[in-house]
């Protein structure tokens, strides 16, 4: 699917064309093989950087091939299954146009059409930093869903009441977030080398390009603060299971040797054998006090022990 999108400064709101026209955003979302030949055919673009563009795979990274520009960037979205995932994002900067093409539905654009009003395709610069502010929201919003899922997980070990899901959400939540990290850290190299290079005329919009980078440094902090606290949760609930597991084996010893010590003295008595003191009318009663009297003693020297 290919939309054209244009606007100037004279136009009062952002419409969307038939075909191609000077000064417009060109909007490709997973394209056919004759749609992407089209666009090398008329535009005359990089055939391999359209390919790369196609593979799920590809990281960041800023090319310069004649006057144009390419810059791969990856965006975070939510699939239909409801995993967030993330998907390369082409954009490329022509005299003429812009393009940007992604594999699956890019969330800035709902943003964007949103607020059509100010949206000027024919700023190109303006264009390109909106778009990325917008992917650099995309991932901010995801990465605080992670932190109050964290938090929630986190309340619940204080009460040591986390479960086997919580655990198998962690895996999940892990994988997203070194995601993530993975798609941001090369993300940022690529706009500090759009800040000192000649790609784009920044004299209005550098303020811009430094509040991303200076945005998805924190957002990358704040994917390693995650995930230091999934260790840490991680590692205390492993602490904690151990130390019960400890507990309570030491508590069923504790009760093994209880029971065993009076049936020692009663399996005694009750053998069909000459025993000391057997035809003594006392004797039953001096045996439950023996008894008694050991398991006092033996949980007296637990407690003072600590063990329970």
């Amino acid at each position: 699917m290919i939309k054209y999108f244009f606007q100037d400064k004279s136009e009062g709101q952002l419409g969307e064309l038939d075909s191609f026209k000077k000064g417009s955003w060109i909007y490709a979302e997973a394209p056919t093989d004759d749609e992407l030949v089209g666009l090398m055919t008329q535009l005359e673009l990089e055939p391999g950087h359209l390919e790369d563009a196609q593979d799920e795979d590809e990281m960041p990274r800023l090319e310069r091939e004649g006057d144009k520009t390419y810059l791969f960037v990856r965006f975070a979205y939510k699939s239909s299954r409801g995993d967030i995932e993330t998907a390369p994002l082409l954009i490329v900067l022509a005299p003429d146009f812009v393009l940007t093409m992604s594999p699956t539905h890019l969330p800035a654009l709902d943003v964007l059409l949103r607020r059509r009003g100010q949206l000027v395709t024919t700023q190109r610069a303006k264009l390109i930093l909106l778009i990325l502010s917008n992917i650099s929201d995309q991932y901010d919003m995801f990465i605080n869903q992670t932190s109050r899922q964290i938090k929630a997980i986190r309340s619940r070990l204080r009460g040591t009441g986390i479960r086997n899901q919580d655990l198998i959400a962690f895996v999940t939540i892990e994988d997203e977030l070194n995601e993530f990290l993975t798609s941001l850290q090369p993300t940022n190299a690529a706009l500090r080398r759009l800040l000192v290079g000649r790609q784009l005329r920044l004299e209005e919009d550098q303020d811009i390009v430094e509040d991303l980078l200076l945005n998805n440094e924190q957002s990358i902090e704040g994917i390693r603060s995650n995930l230091r606290s999934i260790s840490n949760i991680r590692e205390s609930y492993s602490a904690i299971s151990s130390n019960n597991l400890n507990q309570t084996i030491t508590v069923l010893t504790l009760a093994t040797i209880l029971v065993a010590l009076p049936n020692v003295f009663f399996g005694m008595y009750g053998m069909n054998v000459p025993l000391p003191f057997q035809k003594r009318d006392w004797i039953f009663e001096a045996i439950i006090a023996v008894n008694i009297t050991l398991i006092i003693g033996i949980v007296v020297y637990a407690r003072r022990k600590r063990i329970i």
